[in-house]
């Protein structure tokens, strides 16, 4: 219903900043809203948090509070992470879903729509 496309991912550093960038485009219906999760190495997908479609509320998992925001630009149709303070445990593939049910949800089982991913890689 929603073509997601993750863009940004890379090297990060400690302490360094990453921004991630997830477009949607040819929706032809509009989710409630988008989140973005990782899936480290050997470890299950792991929600960051979620924003409604228009952008004005956000939800954030436990290991998403503190160094990641997400956002949203309605013009480009795009939601962002910014991910702060790189550390480690970073390194894994991060990927936006969409969900249509009208809640902020965390279970990726909820989210129809995903984009392939892009990956990080954190400092050794």
């Amino acid at each position: 219903q929603v073509q997601l496309v993750e863009s940004g991912g890379g090297s990060v550093q400690h302490g360094d900043s990453l921004r991630l960038s997830c477009a949607a485009s040819g929706h032809t219906v509009i989710p409630y809203s988008m989140a973005w999760f990782r899936q480290a190495p050997g470890k299950e997908r792991e929600c960051l948090g979620a924003i409604t479609w228009s952008g004005d509320s956000t939800d954030y998992a436990d290991v998403g509070k503190g160094r990641f925001t997400i956002s949203r630009d309605n013009a480009k149709n795009t939601v962002c992470l910014q991910m702060n303070s790189g550390k480690t445990e970073d390194t894994a593939v991060y990927s936006c879903g969409a969900a249509y049910t009208a809640a902020l949800e965390q279970d990726p089982e909820k989210y129809q729509d995903w984009g392939q991913g892009t990956e990080v890689t954190g400092p050794s």
